[in-house]
C-alpha cells in the first residue's frame, strides 16, 4: 500500500487564490468537499443532477426536487437553429473543449444574460448550461463526423443518458 505523503511547501502553496462557498480542498489532508459534502460520498451516492443541484442551488435536493430538476433540464436541452449553424462550421478535428467554448459563447450572444446579476437569473443560466452542453457536443459530433443534423431533445431522464443516447 502506498502511504500518502503531503507535498512540501513550494512557491505559492498555502496562499489562497480565491474564496468560494462551493468547494474546499485539503481540509483534512488530500480531500475535496462540495458545499460541505465529501466528493467521494457524492460520487458513491448521488446522481450527476443531484450534484449539479447542490452546486447551483446550494443544497442536495429531496426526491421531489430532484425529479422536478430533471424535468426542467430535459426541457432546456434544445439548441437554437442559429447555434446549430455555428456548430456545423466547426471542423471534426476540433477539440471538444473548443467546441464547448465556442458553443457556449455563441449561445451567450443568442440568449444574453440580464444586466442585473441576480442569483435567480444566475441559477437559471447555470441550469441551461448543464442541460445544453451535452447537446452542443453531440450535435457537433454527429454533424462534423457523419454529416447528420440530429434532434437533440430526447426523453431521457438524466443528462448522462441523454448524452450517451445521442453519442451512439
Amino acid at each position: 500500500m502506498v502511504e500518502f505523503k503531503p507535498k512540501k511547501s513550494v512557491a505559492l502553496s498555502g496562499v489562497p487564490a480565491g474564496n468560494t462557498a462551493l468547494c474546499s480542498v485539503g481540509k483534512s489532508g488530500n480531500d475535496l468537499h462540495y458545499r460541505g459534502y465529501d466528493i467521494l460520498d457524492l460520487a458513491k451516492h448521488c446522481e450527476f443532477e443531484e450534484v449539479s443541484y447542490l452546486l447551483i442551488h446550494e443544497k442536495l435536493p429531496n426526491l421531489a426536487e430532484l425529479n422536478a430538476y430533471k424535468a426542467k433540464l430535459k426541457k432546456l436541452r434544445g439548441l437554437p437553429d442559429a447555434l446549430k449553424r455555428v456548430l456545423e462550421q466547426i471542423p471534426a478535428s476540433a477539440h471538444p473543449m473548443d467546441v464547448v467554448r465556442t458553443g457556449v459563447s455563441a449561445l451567450g450572444t443568442m440568449e444574453p444574460e440580464a444586466d442585473a446579476h441576480e442569483i435567480t437569473a444566475a441559477r437559471e443560466l447555470a441550469d441551461r448550461l448543464v442541460a445544453c452542453i451535452p447537446s452542443i457536443l453531440v450535435y457537433w459530433y454527429h454533424f462534423s463526423h457523419n454529416g447528420k443534423k440530429i434532434e437533440v431533445e430526447t426523453a431521457d431522464d438524466s443528462v448522462a443518458a441523454h448524452f450517451l443516447c445521442r453519442s451512439l
